[in-house]
C-alpha cells in the first residue's frame, strides 16, 4: 500500500516520510533524541500500530548497534546517515535477542517499525527519509 504523495511543507516533527523507486510511505513517530530515551526505546511494549515507529536521533554521526533486550515485538531497524539516506536495514529483529545489530560507523538516525514492513513497502539501502532533523545537514529530501 502506497501512501498519498507528500509535498514540501508537510514536514511534521511526529512524522517521517520515506521514498524510493518502490514508491512512498510515511510513519507517525516518537522521537528518541537523548540518551535516556534512546536507551528505553520500544522496550516492554506489547503492540505498536502499523503506521507507527520510533526515530532515534544522535547528536552527530557515529557507530551504532541495536539489540532487542526487553523488546516484545519484532522490529525492522532502519539505519540512516545525516542526509536522510537509508544505509542499512535489519528485518524482523527477534524480540529479546541480545545479539547486537550493527548499523555502521556513520549512523545519524535509526527508525524502528513493525517487523516485516520494510520488505512490504520496499524500504532498502538507498531509500530516502524526510524529516526536519535532516534539513540542516544536506538532506537528500529536504522539508
Amino acid at each position: 500500500m502506497i501512501a498519498a504523495p507528500v509535498f514540501a511543507g508537510d514536514c511534521k516533527p511526529g512524522r517521517v516520510d520515506l521514498r524510493g523507486s518502490w514508491g512512498q510511505t510515511g510513519f507517525s513517530v516518537e522521537i528518541a533524541d537523548d540518551e535516556q530515551e534512546r536507551a528505553q526505546g520500544l522496550m516492554f511494549r506489547e503492540t505498536m500500530p502499523r503506521g507507527a515507529g520510533m526515530l532515534f536521533v544522535y547528536e552527530h554521526p557515529q557507530p551504532a548497534a541495536f539489540w532487542m533486550k526487553n523488546t516484545l515485538i519484532p522490529l525492522d531497524i532502519i539505519f540512516l546517515d545525516e542526509s536522510g539516506r537509508v544505509t542499512s536495514v535489519h528485518e524482523n529483529a527477534k524480540p529479546g535477542d541480545l545479539t547486537p545489530v550493527p548499523g555502521g560507523d556513520e549512523v545519524f538516525a535509526v527508525l524502528e517499525i513493525n517487523g516485516g514492513l520494510a520488505r512490504r513497502y520496499g524500504i532498502a539501502p538507498g531509500s530516502q527519509m524526510r524529516h526536519e532533523i535532516f534539513s540542516a545537514r544536506g538532506a537528500v529530501w529536504p522539508c
